[in-house]
């Protein structure tokens, strides 16, 4: 038996676990985040239908569109609709609020949000600085949860290369709601120099939500490289991961993120790397080379860069879908 096939073996275990009984055993859904490289979907609807075509059995997106006829579409085919949503900006919660609404009416059981759009050692360089990003996501987190617990809507945050694991699952005590939770990346925190399994260990327990994906690694000089792959191809333990979330949240969905681009540096061997770690030491920095080393992919990670838009085009839609033909074998 391949590793191949094992990994298969254990990912339907863990799957049908956490969909017994369910009629879409073992398949997942789609996160519109595969898609922002080339196709950018802006109909919530007609991405709906797109995914199911594909076999998923929901959506995680940005809600464009009637909300009642997402919903009536959604209740038709059998699928789940969970909304992406901005946390209030600038001491305003109107446009957030809105968006609540707007998922509530699409029957979404919980929205995903990110309070940091880009990646902590890019966006910042100075300890000053994350500190003070730091101090105003809070302040948005505390004005969002009043207004989850008014519309009792789940909001999921990301681990979305910014907290590390502890720090996110502090951020989520210190406003200790029942509303308040994570949308578990499952290669985002490599980046952050922790070991992917251990993130899922901390996390799981406030796991409303997911992005689903695998994950290839390369040395490079400064550091590493990290890069999505599709499903199956990667080196994420992906059946303990699963059953980590399962074992917490049952009713949690699966969503696959396979985003489609060149492979990112990490330069984690670089000062700047370093300057919002006050805290971390070499232990990290040493496993983490380790872990890349042992695990490197030993073909070329994926790029796009230098292809036609037609041809990016095809490999973000040609990713998607080899993921979901993987994930369509864990089916019991």
């Amino acid at each position: 038996m391949t590793r191949r096939t094992l990994l298969k073996t254990a990912l339907g275990t863990a799957l049908a676990r956490g969909f017994a009984g369910a009629q879409n055993a073992g398949r997942i859904g789609i996160a519109w985040t595969s898609y922002m490289t080339v196709a950018r979907p802006r109909d919530t609807l007609e991405f709906l239908e797109h995914a199911h075509s594909l076999g998923a059995v929901g959506i995680q997106g940005p809600i464009h569109g009637d909300p009642a006829m997402i919903r009536a579409r959604a209740e038709q085919l059998g699928m789940y609709v969970e909304a992406m949503v901005s946390l209030p900006e600038d001491g305003s919660t109107q446009k957030f609020e809105n968006e609540l609404v707007a998922a509530r009416a699409v029957g979404a059981s919980c929205v995903r949000a990110g309070s940091l759009s880009g990646r902590r050692y890019e966006t910042f360089s100075s300890l000053a600085e994350w500190k003070r990003f730091v101090h105003e996501a809070e302040i948005s987190i505390a004005a969002a949860v009043p207004l989850l617990e008014k519309h009792k809507m789940r909001l999921a945050l990301e681990n979305h290369k910014d907290r590390t694991a502890d720090e996110l699952v502090a951020l989520i005590k210190l406003h200790a709601s029942e509303y308040l939770g994570v949308c578990l990346d499952f290669g985002n925190n490599i980046s952050l120099l922790e070991d992917p399994l251990e993130v899922a260990v901390k996390l799981a327990p406030y796991t409303f939500s997911t992005h689903l994906k695998d994950m290839a690694v390369q040395p490079d000089e400064d550091g590493f490289l990290l890069s999505e792959v599709p499903l199956g191809q990667g080196m994420l333990d992906l059946p303990r991961m699963i059953s980590l979330v399962r074992s917490a949240h049952p009713e949690t969905r699966l969503s696959l993120e396979m985003i489609t681009r060149d492979p990112l540096r990490v330069p984690c061997l670089t000062d700047k790397y370093w300057a919002t770690f006050p805290d971390r030491g070499g232990l990290c920095l040493a496993r983490t080379l380790r872990m890349v080393r042992e695990k490197r992919s030993h073909g070329a990670l994926p790029r796009i860069s230098g292809l036609s838009h037609e041809a990016q085009r095809d490999e973000e839609e040609r990713n998607v879908r080899t993921s979901m033909q993987y994930a369509a074998g864990w089916k019991a």
